[in-house]
């Protein structure tokens, strides 16, 4: 069943929500590499919050291709 325009739309915004927390969490990962240990560890959390946000939003994003979510 082919995707309406409205869910076409949702899925593309989940789709570039989730690159640009990537790319969020790949700079701040190139910046933390110079921390101190301390400040590093604090930014890793950061970024593994950052990489949950990014599989749940691309996990909404395959929902909506398969039809389990719908804009109405």
């Amino acid at each position: 069943m082919p995707l309406t325009k409205l869910n076409q739309e949702l899925r593309r915004n989940l789709k570039a929500a989730a690159f640009a927390l990537d790319d969020a969490a790949q700079d701040l990962f190139r910046e933390a590499k110079s921390y101190a240990e301390p400040e590093f560890l604090v930014a890793m959390t950061k970024i593994a919050q950052l990489h949950e946000h990014v599989d749940r939003l691309t996990m909404l994003a395959e929902e909506v291709k398969t039809g389990k979510i719908v804009r109405g």
